[in-house]
């Protein structure tokens, strides 16, 4: 490091110097305290929302890796000793999806080809590569995590924590096996959870028939009673008709029968409140329990009328034995064939064109199919409970507070949680079970007794079921799955249950199993080596949980906060977070969730190679406040012409592999880059344009220039202690702003309010230091006797500057703090002391509250609103900079005294004399006045501009104003125009029409004045 300064911030030469400084020096480590230590640190603790190994990150990872990250570095630099927890998720469905779509893109060839273990075996490898590309992308946006402590929830040390937690469930009675109705994905053929199920409106139909009534022996009575469905072929799953009780349509039918024609099966009429509806359609509906949500509701509550569900459908939603004629057909193909059939046998009524609200997987995004199958579910009531008391008793506490609501819906509905996936990546559910005739007593004994025997029974727990058409079921549930005790279930004839557990099952331990639960005994591996630190305990466990705030999004409140309070309160006895922050949505210009499969995601790498990594961070973060939807228009600068595409305007091609965008003034194409896919080399590639991200990176650069115009005047810098009731008026008012800033900003961080807390920065910096404060001192950093003191209190200004902005701009500040360390190593007010030797371990600016000054704050708020006044004026009459002018203010006696005081200032920033201020000041001939509230201000334009030409000019001025004025209000008036026309365009015409308007105001205001 030199202490030359480049006139420009390299923010990719600043990245790729302190991340690894940062890194090798351990400046992101986070321990229990050492036995004895005298005062140790409080724990702060941010477990990461733990990102999925399907792909990349995209612009939703980079707010959430951005906010937590600010946190633990501001936490860092108060003194807490402040862990964020990295690790990644298996992501069972979406990474087996993954894998199998593109094992049959490449290699035509099904997981049912090759194995389970060699499925396995690919999906490893994927992990292994989109893990490192992961982490590597949360290194680039500055994630200062604890990098020794990498978890994924299918390591060793989580592995064990889900078998645990399964075993303790299962001995406690709160896991159990049964027969639900399941979202099921045929793609995937396995269970999908309703939060990771989604409606989209489809192209359908639905088409009305009729059954037959009949009679005690079957025969037909010549009544018919009419159904519509848009699912004809669960027609042959239909266990009754329904109607409403009190429909007087169909009284004299209920309690008798109707006939299937495309099967002959007879069913009941049954009547039911809840299910029917006599004001919609017929006011008869077909049941079908084994394939609808609301008729397996209404079996539940007519059981002994309707019989056992019928099943129609096979895994990969094909028909089974009970689809008659059409078994081995695809359901949508069975579908057309059963309205022939219906046609053809006269039952048929007639069918409409409908926009069907269709369920689709968000992992496979195919239909889904409700599917009555063998499942493994949690118990939630007490379990619901537990976490329904802790919101409501104030334990944890969310940010913005509206959520807690949705977080206790979900959890006061207490349904219970279907955990098991038929899947082969994941957690296997640790059950081996065998199935006894009743009979066979001797079997059963000697099993038995070859459990009683084991030496390890108790690491395992069984479980018999009643007896059920003369068979029993043991099941065996293990909570530590050696390789000894396998082999033992499988001589005693026992097999191990196929199915995985959901994710969500593994990711809700996250917060204790990755401190190393259940192990009590010795801390979590470090580097994934055993730390040998410990004292026979695990003092990471006891010290970091609970942890302290969770960052994340609303749409997972349900499937992963709720699920993490639960398990932790039954695990642990205590919540996992005190405070749950959600932070908004990132959406693209048309208010669409940004996906890779839309074409419309956003890498954030790309973004902090164009922007830069702390110009993306300080735009981000003054995103995210309580407005939960932010809208980010995406353009494509195109390689060929450089036009910047607009989001309206681009015309997007998707082939395997390579996205294409079309420009639209050139006509020409050219491969843009997805979250998941990087452009061939040498092609042109059209390279992505958020223009709300020039924010953060303008904002960088004034700092930059700021803080090098600041060391490039600290020449002769010598530290020393400075009085402060001696410090001229300007140093007394920056000093008072930043205390209020630094209060104002520490108060905002404490409450989650990121956007505030930016826009405090940013306007003391931008404006009140770079605008204001540095041009007051000029004059004295250029006099050898006052520039001592002036410069020990710019460097401290600078240093507690850096200071706050360090957690939202990392990069940037650790190298002007590394520059100016060398020009300034010791510093501070009153007294200086030796600065730390990196921004990251500095302390976070405290102790500054005495220097606020609200009264002088007040005063130089005044001063500022005069010399913008002034500013203004000099522009509306053309008077150049470099010409001096006199100012005089009419306003009371107090207000005058203030303003003297600051006089110098008018002239220094404004080059304009203060003449007169005081209650009995009145307004010369010939000057343009303004008003500030409790003050007038009169400029004398006498001799500076010719008035009468003034007078013309400004009366053409507004000509040509009024002109505009009328074409933008008949293009208003037009009705055609604001119908059709965009809703953003008409907003942007009317933001016209005001701002010509008020210009218009002001010059009749100034032609008033000088005539």
């Amino acid at each position: 490091m030199t202490t030359e300064i480049p006139k420009q911030y390299d923010p990719a030469a600043a990245e790729a110097r302190w991340f690894p400084f940062w890194e090798e020096r351990g400046d992101f480590n986070a321990d229990p305290p050492q036995l004895g230590e005298q005062h140790p640190k409080p724990p702060h603790v941010i477990m990461i929302p733990l990102p999925n190994v399907t792909g990349a990150l995209h612009m939703g990872h980079a707010l959430n890796g951005t906010l937590q990250d600010l946190l633990t570095r501001w936490r860092r630099m108060q003194g807490y000793e402040a862990l964020w927890m990295p690790g990644t998720d298996h992501a069972g469905i979406a990474t087996q999806s993954v894998v199998e779509k593109r094992m049959l893109e490449e290699e035509g060839k099904t997981r049912h080809d090759i194995g389970r273990e060699a499925l396995v075996e690919r999906i490893w490898k994927w992990k292994d590569e989109y893990e490192a590309r992961i982490l590597s992308q949360l290194k680039r946006i500055g994630a200062s995590c604890d990098w020794r402590r990498v978890r994924f929830t299918l390591d060793d040390v989580c592995s064990r924590a889900v078998r645990e937690t399964f075993f303790k469930m299962f001995k406690d009675g709160l896991i159990f096996r049964g027969k639900r109705l399941v979202n099921w994905d045929t793609f995937l053929q396995t269970a999908v959870a309703d939060d990771e199920v989604y409606e989209e409106d489809t192209d359908g139909h639905f088409w009305t028939f009729n059954y037959p009534v009949v009679d005690e022996s079957g025969t037909t009575t010549g009544q018919r009673i009419s159904f519509s469905t848009t699912r004809p072929e669960t027609m042959l799953g239909d266990t009754a008709v329904c109607v409403h009780p009190t429909d007087e349509r169909y009284l004299e039918l209920i309690g008798k029968h109707v006939r299937i024609p495309v099967n002959g099966r007879v069913i009941p009429i049954i009547a039911d409140a809840l299910l029917a509806d006599k004001t919609l359609g017929t006011g008869c509906v077909k049941v079908t329990p084994a394939h609808d949500p609301n008729d397996y509701a209404c079996w539940t509550r007519n059981k002994e009328k309707l019989g056992e569900p019928i099943n129609i459908l096979n895994a990969d939603g094909t028909l089974n034995a009970n689809g008659g004629a059409w078994q081995g057909q695809d359901r949508l193909i069975a579908r057309e064939a059963v309205v022939a059939e219906m046609e053809k046998l006269g039952h048929f009524e007639k069918v409409e064109d409908r926009k069907i609200p269709l369920k689709h997987s968000d992992r496979s995004k195919t239909p889904i199919e409700p599917y009555l199958s063998e499942q493994w579910f949690v118990k939630m009531d007490t379990l619901a409970q537990s976490a329904i008391d802790a919101a409501n008793d104030g334990r944890v506490t969310f940010y913005p507070e509206r959520y807690r609501q949705s977080y206790l819906s979900w959890l006061g509905e207490k349904r219970d949680w279907c955990i098991s996936r038929q899947l082969w990546w994941g957690h296997r559910i640790p059950v081996w079970s065998k199935t006894f005739d009743v009979q066979d007593v001797f079997s059963l004994h000697q099993f038995k007794q070859a459990v009683e025997k084991h030496p390890q029974r108790h690491e395992f727990a069984v479980r018999v079921s009643d007896p059920d058409q003369g068979k029993m079921n043991v099941m065996v549930c293990l909570t530590n799955c050696d390789r000894p005790l396998e082999e033992f279930f499988e001589q005693l004839g026992l097999e191990r249950d196929p199915d995985v557990l959901d994710t969500w099952f593994s990711s809700a331990l996250w917060p204790h199993e990755t401190l190393g639960w259940p192990n009590l005994e010795q801390n979590p591996p470090l580097n994934g080596k055993p730390d040998e630190s410990g004292s026979g305990q695990n003092e990471v466990l006891s010290y970091f949980y609970p942890g302290s705030v969770l960052v994340t999004s609303r749409d997972i409140i349900t499937l992963w906060v709720a699920r993490m309070v639960l398990t932790g309160l039954y695990n642990m006895g205590d919540i996992p977070f005190r405070h749950v922050c959600i932070h908004p949505k990132i959406q693209d210009g048309f208010g669409q969730t940004m996906s890779k499969s839309k074409g419309n995601g956003v890498d954030p790498i790309e973004l902090i190679e164009k922007y830069g990594c702390d110009g993306m961070r300080f735009t981000i973060a003054s995103f995210a406040g309580e407005t939960q939807d932010v809208r980010l228009p995406v353009g494509y600068e195109c390689p060929h012409c450089q036009a910047v595409i607009p989001q309206e305007q681009q015309h997007l091609k998707f082939k395997p592999g390579k996205p294409k965008i079309k420009c639209f003034k050139c006509k020409k194409e050219s491969q843009y880059a997805t979250p998941n896919y990087i452009p061939d080399d040498g092609e042109p590639v059209a390279r992505i344009v958020i223009e709300r991200f020039e924010y953060g990176r303008n904002f960088c650069n004034k700092l930059w220039n700021a803080a090098r115009f600041a060391m490039l005047n600290l020449e002769g810098y010598t530290p020393g202690a400075v009085d402060l009731s001696q410090l001229a008026i300007e140093d007394r008012w920056i000093l008072s702003r930043l205390a209020t800033v630094t209060d104002e900003v520490t108060s905002l961080l404490g409450i989650y309010k990121f956007d505030a807390a930016t826009r405090s920065l940013r306007d003391f910096v931008w404006n009140e230091f770079c605008d204001w404060y540095l041009e007051m001192i000029k004059p004295r950093l250029r006099d050898e006797a006052l520039k001592p003191t002036a410069q020990r209190v710019l460097v401290t200004v600078l240093d507690t500057t850096l200071r706050l902005l360090h957690p939202f701009a990392p990069f940037i500040t650790e190298e002007l703090w590394q520059r100016l360390r060398e020009i300034a190593p010791e510093r501070g007010l009153p007294e200086p002391a030796t600065t730390e030797e990196a921004i990251i371990v500095a302390p976070w600016p405290s102790g500054l509250t005495g220097l606020r000054d609200n009264a002088l704050e007040s005063r130089f708020q005044r001063l500022q609103d005069l010399i913008i006044a002034v500013r203004n004026v000099r522009g509306t009459y053309n008077i150049s900079p470099a010409i001096s002018v006199a100012i005089s203010v009419r306003c009371s006696d107090e207000i005058a005294q203030d303003l003297k005081q600051v006089q110098p200032q008018f002239e220094l920033l404004a080059k304009t004399t203060l003449t007169e201020a005081g209650a009995n000041v009145t307004r010369p001939s010939a000057s343009a006045s303004f008003s500030l509230g409790d003050a007038d201000g009169y400029l004398p334009l006498e001799g500076l501009v010719d008035l009468k030409a003034e007078v013309e000019r400004l009366k053409k001025e507004a000509e040509k104003l009024r002109g505009f004025i009328a074409g933008h209000e008949k293009k208003l008036t037009n009705q055609s125009f604001v119908d059709r026309a965009p809703p953003e365009v008409v907003q942007e015409v009317r933001g016209t029409l005001s701002g010509l308007q008020k210009q218009l105001t002001s010059v009749e205001e100034a032609v008033q004045q000088l005539s």
